[in-house]
């Protein structure tokens, strides 16, 4: 087994009687794409300013390529950052600010210049070298950051919250950039951010924190198929959540009683199959059926339509309940049109008890 490229055991940060990060332990390995995700003040960007040596951790220990990195200065490790606010010189030219990082490490200038000029045209902004950076775009100011974090070519780039100023279609377009030069490249990439779409777009593993620790870590897939707690599941979006106790168990299923009513749901992964035993379950948006008809289904909510998010070819629809629950369903707009929902006081949402996922805390 390959050694990881990024170790942190035990890692702790507080401030004054704050604890802003709790003892935490994770790995990245050589060549990951690792994003980390939550909400404001839950750690992750102190979490990744103790990896930059930005803040240093108050216990544990913080590991790179074999090497404790506790007390190394930040200008001592290999990890740049690219910046939210980019942080690029203003009265500096594209070529110049790429060339920056190099002048500190002492590089001559003739090799430092073309070294800069091949990262901004492999970036594809060779034209605009010479143009001072106030006059770029947002998204090509945003590559000159880039090649100026990637020209000294590290083993990790650290970025935080990089597309949070742009706007939704160069997000969508340095979405790709990112991934296509981290492919590429070969070379590990952290990245905070508080957008899901980002992070489960662009990362090979996901982290998610709350209140300074790890809630779960894993693929994008599974953190959305499988939360590991109301709180993931909550965060992710687009579930819905129900709370109830166990009633009885028959063969690979149980029957959980809630303040809707009595639903199945499998077994496996119970915290508990005793009856009486506190349950809830996650049914993600995409996987509940809709009709203006009751189904013949185990697990079935009649609602009522409160209101739709539009979203090109899929529909939100938000219901509401009899005990004022809201349950949200995500179709095809195409199947929308065969369900007359404004025509319908009734309607019914519906799974099979495969698709519900039992929470495990």
């Amino acid at each position: 087994m390959t050694r990881p490229l990024v170790v942190f055991d035990k890692v702790e940060k507080s401030f004054a009687n704050f604890m802003a990060v709790k003892p935490t332990s994770f790995e990245i390995a050589q060549g990951e794409f690792l994003a980390i995700m939550g909400p404001s003040g839950c750690g992750k960007t102190t979490t990744l300013r103790m990896l930059a040596g930005l803040e240093a951790p108050t216990g544990g220990e913080i590991r790179f390529d074999g090497r404790v990195m506790n007390d190394v200065k930040p200008n001592d490790r290999d990890t740049p950052m690219v910046w939210q606010s980019l942080a690029l010189f203003p009265f500096l030219n594209a070529r110049e600010n790429v060339e920056f990082g190099l002048k500190m490490r002492g590089v001559e200038p003739a090799e430092r210049r073309k070294r800069a000029l091949d990262w901004l045209e492999r970036l594809g902004i060779g034209q605009f070298a010479e143009r001072n950076v106030a006059k770029l775009s947002g998204g090509q100011r945003q590559r000159v950051a880039l090649a100026r974090a990637l020209v000294t070519e590290p083993k990790i780039l650290l970025l935080d919250e990089p597309l949070s100023a742009l706007d939704a279609h160069l997000v969508i377009r340095m979405q790709s950039v990112l991934t296509k030069l981290q492919k590429e490249l070969g070379i590990t990439f952290v990245y905070v951010t508080h957008s899901q779409s980002e992070a489960f777009a662009m990362a090979d593993r996901v982290i998610i924190m709350a209140q300074g620790e790890i809630a779960q870590i894993g693929k994008a897939k599974d953190i959305y198929r499988a939360p590991a707690n109301k709180f993931v599941a909550e965060f992710v979006g687009r579930n819905n959540i129900f709370e109830g106790k166990v009633k009885s168990k028959t063969g690979k299923s149980l029957n959980v009683e809630t303040p809707l009513g009595v639903f199945q749901v499998p077994a496996e992964g119970a915290p508990s199959t005793a009856a009486g035993s506190p349950l809830s379950f996650v049914v993600a948006a995409d996987l509940v059926q809709l009709s203006a008809t009751k189904p013949d289904a185990a697990n079935v909510v009649e609602c009522q339509l409160i209101s739709e998010q539009f979203m090109g070819t899929t529909v939100t629809l938000f219901l509401e309940a009899k005990d004022g629950s809201e349950i949200k369903v995500q179709i095809g707009q195409r199947e929308l049109e065969t369900i007359n929902i404004k025509n319908s006081a009734k309607l019914y949402a519906s799974w099979p008890e495969t698709r519900a996922h039992v929470l495990a805390g």
